[in-house]
């Protein structure tokens, strides 16, 4: 069959449709075991029909809460702005990962610690981090730290040390500076890998985010879930859940689309 072909090419309209087929089975299957369950049961809660969906989203997006708030757009903001700062700490890790490749020192001091951090599950160290942190900003974003940063200064390290020598050497006959050496000859060529990672570990971000949030405290997407999760209120979870992975992907988009324009030498 072509469908499974090695060689296979699909063609324009092929690759605008195919991607949409498992989208519209999902949404069909749902749509029909939402409405057999109602069927046997018309107070089901743990299938809502699309029209409960519907009517979940206009209550958190379109009505004011008591305090005034637009909940879901409120909440997004919160997670937004932790989410955000988490993966500016946790970029840093890059520069780290960076200097562990290329200084053989650097890579003595730190390798085998971190390489023993990043096997420390983060959710492990969430009491500490409250109790050292209390239950403010801090601690959800330090969450995220150590449960993100380490994999991202090991992936760095390991694309630093894959760089041919030849070209460090190179650098070093042309009398090339150590930081030259680092930042114009190493990470000009594995920054669009690193960027790889960083979107790749999106979904540990967000994991870390919401157990952070659910948790401990008053606003976000992830406490949101888990508020409403003690009325079983499916019609507002779900929304929730896939709003949460469609500004995951958004953001992922926009570092793939940086990737292919600013890096277009990838793709030949």
């Amino acid at each position: 069959m072509q469908f499974f072909s090695v060689q296979a090419q699909p063609g324009a309209w092929g690759r605008r449709l195919l991607p949409i087929v498992l989208v519209f089975v999902v949404i069909m299957l749902y749509g029909v075991t939402a409405h057999v369950r109602h069927k046997a049961n018309p107070k089901d809660k743990l299938v809502p029909t699309f029209s409960e969906m519907f009517d979940g989203v206009n209550r958190v997006a379109f009505e004011p809460d008591r305090d005034g708030d637009y909940r879901l757009w409120s909440d997004t903001l919160v997670s937004s702005i932790r989410f955000l700062v988490g993966i500016v700490i946790v970029f840093f890790g890059v520069f780290i990962g960076l200097h562990m490749g290329t200084c053989p020192y650097i890579e003595a001091l730190l390798y085998r610690f971190v390489l023993f951090f990043d096997k420390t599950p983060a959710l492990a160290l969430l009491p500490i981090l409250f109790i050292v942190f209390g239950l403010g900003e801090r601690s959800k974003i330090a969450l995220i730290a150590i449960g993100v940063m380490p994999t991202l200064i090991l992936d760095t390290y390991i694309r630093a040390k894959a760089v041919p020598r030849e070209l460090i050497t190179k650098a070093l006959t042309l009398k090339a500076s150590n930081l030259e050496i680092i930042y114009r000859v190493v990470l000009p060529q594995i920054f669009p890998k690193v960027l790889d990672t960083v979107r790749l570990n999106f979904k540990a971000v967000l994991l870390f985010l919401i157990a952070g949030e659910a948790l401990a405290s008053k606003a976000g997407l992830g406490y949101r879930i888990f508020l409403v999760r003690r009325y079983i209120d499916m019609a507002i979870i779900i929304p929730y859940v896939l709003w949460i992975s469609l500004l995951a992907f958004l953001a992922d988009l926009v570092i793939r689309i940086i990737i292919k324009r600013r890096y277009r030498w990838l793709d030949k």
